[in-house]
């Protein structure tokens, strides 16, 4: 694990500008930070600074996570560094330009793709599914949508492992986590497990389908799960009414938002033997997604190129050729990498 000094941490986050605040919690907050690289590169990283409220145990538990852990689907441990005055631990961590999952669902003015969601889903579920096959098993215990960041190519990550464990030979750990997401069986020692991330997982599931928060005061029943629920036992017809409407579905990711919420009514289950193991959920949704077409590049990138291409070509025949040897060079024009003309005469 790479030590960083505090005064180079200083000097990236320009001392902990408010400009690079990119997130802040009763855990603490969160600074983007340039930090010069090998061979005279530059990285950008996130700083996780404690607040004055944080348990240090919490800090030190995620360290000691991440620092035996490491995984393309989570938000992996740079490194850390150490404060001059108390000697408070500051966490380097890999950084996300694209966000998180509750950003991106619910205060985003345009919502995820169903394509998108599915690709979450998937994601997170492999995270999980890798936490759990660890040696020792690692269980999250605060799985939610805050903590789904995105990384550069837009692949969702799970995030903040302070409440992390490892459950091996722990059974006196205490219930933990988020209201809305925890698993109500969760009552006490002895039950912290695998399964408490599935029920987890599922309010995630029921989120990236419905668009609802999983806790909302405003409306009746409040929580995702009492209202998703009843209506994807319900039938075909009962559970379309869980279905986000602000996006269209194509007709290709209908099969794959019914699995979504098959899946995730079977890990909200009451009891921890009714839900699966996350390697059922990941196959699952995997072959959900088999045979989906995906999109070569985006509708705004699309438009772009394809509009490029066709300014070319109109300034193409616009050129008047007055001689055979003229015409096989126009014909010879090529479009380079970003749909310009690529002029070889």
């Amino acid at each position: 694990m790479k030590k960083f000094n505090y005064e180079e941490i200083m000097a990236a986050t320009n001392g902990f500008s408010l400009d690079l605040l990119i997130g802040k919690g009763s855990h603490g907050r969160v600074y983007k930070a340039v930090l010069a690289g090998r061979k005279g590169g530059a990285a950008a990283v996130a700083v996780k600074t404690p607040s004055d409220a944080a348990e240090p145990s919490k800090l030190e538990n995620e360290i000691q996570i991440l620092s035996s852990f490491r995984s393309r689907h989570i938000v992996n441990l740079v490194g850390v560094s150490i404060t001059p005055a108390g000697g408070k631990q500051l966490l380097v961590m890999e950084y996300m330009p694209n966000g998180s999952l509750q950003h991106l669902l619910h205060s985003s003015p345009e919502p995820p793709s169903w394509r998108r969601r599915a690709a979450a889903a998937v994601e997170v579920a492999r995270a999980l599914l890798a936490l759990h096959r660890s040696s020792p098993p690692i269980v999250h215990r605060d799985v939610k949508s805050a903590n789904i960041l995105f990384d550069r190519r837009w692949r969702a990550r799970l995030a903040d492992f302070s409440l992390a464990a490892v459950v091996d030979g722990r059974p006196d750990l205490p219930a933990a986590g988020t209201m809305g997401y925890l698993d109500p069986g969760y009552g006490g020692p002895g039950r912290v497990g695998p399964a408490v991330d599935v029920f987890s997982f599922g309010v995630v599931l029921l989120e990236l389908v419905s668009g609802r928060r999983a806790i909302d005061v405003t409306r009746e029943p409040a929580a995702v799960v009492e209202w998703a629920v009843p209506r994807i036992a319900g039938g075909r017809w009962a559970a379309a009414a869980v279905r986000d409407r602000r996006v269209e579905l194509e007709e290709e990711m209908e099969g794959v938002v019914e699995k979504m919420m098959a899946v995730a009514a079977r890990c909200v289950a009451a009891e921890d033997w009714q839900r699966p193991r996350m390697e059922e959920v990941v196959a699952e949704l995997e072959r959900a997604l088999e045979g989906v077409r995906r999109p070569v590049f985006s509708a705004p990138v699309g438009r772009m190129v394809i509009g490029r291409w066709v300014r070319g070509w109109k300034r193409l025949s616009a050129r008047r050729v007055t001689t055979a040897a003229t015409k096989i060079v126009c014909q010879g024009h090529l479009m380079d990498g970003d749909g310009q003309a690529d002029e070889r005469s």
